[in-house]
């Protein structure tokens, strides 16, 4: 009902707006073609000086009221300097977008048409061409080479003490696996892949690196204040890891694995207590159109002390452990593929927290 109440308004509007512009016409057909110009002219100038200073005080305003609401303080520190080159790229184009558009509508009502003003014929100028183009080319220089260096920096080599996350996305879900206690992640083949057998991943079961591989879904554990390193892939089609509290993206391309790395700097706790949102969840999205499916793609991202992830690990299973239910992993050497070792699980805090230092 609202709806069909708010397009009557809009045609109603339009009505009124038609039968003013009509009347106009007609009226500038009684007082002359002339005199109806320069009085349109009058009228168009002020509207573009009304439009200017309303447009600059919506500006204003919209920026008191949205800020700092959009994108919240970044909880990463890489997303600190992409934060900081956001404000360094908007203070550069806000300061030319104010100047060009004050010009453009003061322009339009000081030089309006009269009879008493020639126009000046301005064809080419060599001095005023080199200014407005050197300068925006060093302006955007500066941005690109800062956009480089911030981007070899997330894409460079994680430093040695980092955490490795693998992260693979399927329509349309994440997976995430963590290498045991040897800090080497399993060898897998896609052809392997059985989600029916719990095999998400296609690990190889003959390689003993995988036996102690973790494969979780949907929420990823991080530490606080400990580089991770994400090694991210597909499965199917090509998704994206997009992480907007830490300001990070990167593309999961079917056979191509890429990497990106950052440190969180704050547990998942304790950005509840900055927002006052019990609730709160860093999230995992996919920021690539990949299916029908593609707007419920979303994980979730704790992030923890390191005693905390070490009383998460100590009570997840391995994948291997998981599918040869009554069985642990193998010592390093050949395994039979379709038999499972006959040891029992042994993975206590202890390791877990050598294998986190």
């Amino acid at each position: 009902m609202s709806t069909i109440f708010l397009l009557l308004i809009l045609l109603l509007g339009f009505l009124i707006t038609f039968q003013i512009a009509k009347a106009s016409e007609y009226v500038g057909i009684l007082k002359g073609e002339k005199k109806n110009l320069e009085q349109n002219n009058r009228i168009n100038g002020f509207l573009m000086i009304a439009f200017l200073v309303l447009g600059l005080i919506g500006v204003y305003c919209c920026n008191e009221m949205f800020k700092g609401r959009i994108l919240g303080e970044a909880a990463s520190d890489h997303g600190e300097k992409i934060d900081n080159m956001l404000y360094i790229t908007i203070a550069i184009t806000g300061v030319v977008f104010f100047i060009t558009q004050i010009l453009l509508f003061w322009f339009a009502f000081k030089y309006q048409y009269s009879e008493k003003r020639k126009a000046y014929y301005f064809p080419h100028n060599n001095k005023l061409e080199l200014i407005w183009t050197v300068i925006p080319a060093i302006a955007l220089t500066v941005l690109v080479g800062f956009g480089l260096y911030y981007w070899f920096r997330i894409t460079g080599d994680a430093p040695k003490d980092a955490m490795q996350v693998e992260v693979t996305g399927k329509q349309f879900a994440w997976i995430f696996r963590y290498p045991g206690k040897d800090n080497i992640f399993g060898k897998k083949y896609f052809r392997n892949i059985n989600d029916e057998k719990d095999n998400q991943l296609g690990l190889l079961w003959d390689d003993p690196a995988s036996h102690d591989d973790l494969v979780v879904g949907n929420t990823m554990y991080l530490i606080v204040n400990k580089p991770v390193r994400l090694i991210i892939n597909s499965r199917d089609v090509i998704h994206d890891v997009g992480l907007s509290h830490f300001r990070m993206k990167m593309d999961a391309v079917p056979g191509t694995p890429t990497t990106m790395w950052f440190t969180p700097k704050f547990t998942t706790e304790e950005m509840r207590k900055k927002l006052n949102d019990p609730e709160f969840e860093y999230e995992i999205s996919c920021d690539q159109m990949c299916g029908r499916g593609h707007f419920s793609m979303k994980g979730i991202i704790r992030v923890v002390t390191q005693e905390e992830f070490i009383l998460w690990r100590a009570k997840e299973k391995p994948n291997y452990a998981r599918v040869f239910t009554d069985n642990a992993p193998a010592s390093p050497g050949k395994t039979d593929s379709t038999k499972a070792p006959t040891a029992k699980i042994n993975s206590t805090a202890a390791k877990l927290l050598a294998q986190t230092k």
